[in-house]
């Protein structure tokens, strides 16, 4: 079980995705709202930036807790040879990393329980309490995968990342939280999204100078550079994810 930190306010900022400008006006933000502890949800570092993410988030001064997300755990398969040559997102960025670099993402915890302040006791992981991958959730994810999902755990709440969208969902007197994705969301309007919680739910979105971040992106040599910058400027929308997510996880949308 992992430890519980009591009487806290949190943020959790999930699927930074090597997003090095986004996570920093993120870190900004949350030092003015003088959190007691930031929960990293998972899938900081494949992407442009991989490095340099890591390192910022490896000397971070504030209190800290890190959950794996399933490309924390892809770079580390990779790095270790475990496993073969994946997405690029993943191999890139893994071919990126010393020894150093590999070692902290696999310090990351399944999960992360906190006592939060109005809202009892906290999950954060990635995609589920079980696993950083499963389920697929999204807005429009029906009751019943939701509520089997909040079975799992005695929390009275679940924060996850992983399908990269902001959404608050309410199933039979329980709740389950999508934090949003920091470096790569899926949503209306450009941004950093993550969440701020304690006594109540804030899901927020910062803005950065969205084409200063495109341009670092596109210096970089990370394969996807291009698609990545065109989509920090212009995002896939929710509705198109939401779509794509439910296919995937084989649900039909719209139903």
């Amino acid at each position: 079980m992992p430890l519980q930190n009591r009487g806290t306010r949190i943020a959790v900022l999930c699927d930074i995705h090597g997003n090095l400008p986004a996570l920093h006006a993120v870190l900004a933000e949350v030092e003015e709202a003088g959190v007691d502890l930031v929960v990293f949800g998972g899938d900081v570092a494949a992407g442009p930036m991989p490095v340099e993410t890591i390192e910022v988030l490896a000397v971070y001064g504030g209190r800290a807790r890190f959950v794996r997300g399933n490309a924390d755990r892809l770079m580390v398969e990779i790095f270790d040879g475990a496993r073969e040559v994946g997405e690029a997102m993943d191999s890139w960025s893994a071919s990126m990393l010393s020894r150093a670099h590999r070692d902290f993402l696999s310090s990351f915890e399944r999960a992360v329980e906190v006592a939060v302040n109005g809202l009892g006791l906290v999950l954060c992981c990635h995609a589920g309490p079980d696993s950083d991958e499963l389920p697929i959730i999204t807005p429009a994810t029906p009751d019943e995968v939701i509520a089997e999902t909040l079975a799992s755990t005695q929390a009275s709440l679940i924060v996850a990342g992983h399908t990269h969208m902001q959404f608050d969902r309410q199933v039979a007197g329980r709740r389950m939280v999508n934090a949003g994705s920091v470096g790569m969301p899926y949503a209306d309007q450009p941004g950093a999204y993550w969440a701020l919680l304690g006594p109540e739910v804030d899901l927020r979105r910062t803005a950065y100078d969205f084409e200063v971040a495109a341009e670092a992106v596109r210096r970089t040599e990370f394969p996807e550079r291009e698609d990545l910058a065109g989509r920090i400027v212009r995002p896939p929308t929710a509705e198109e994810a939401i779509t794509a997510f439910e296919r995937m996880a084989g649900r039909t949308y719209p139903r």
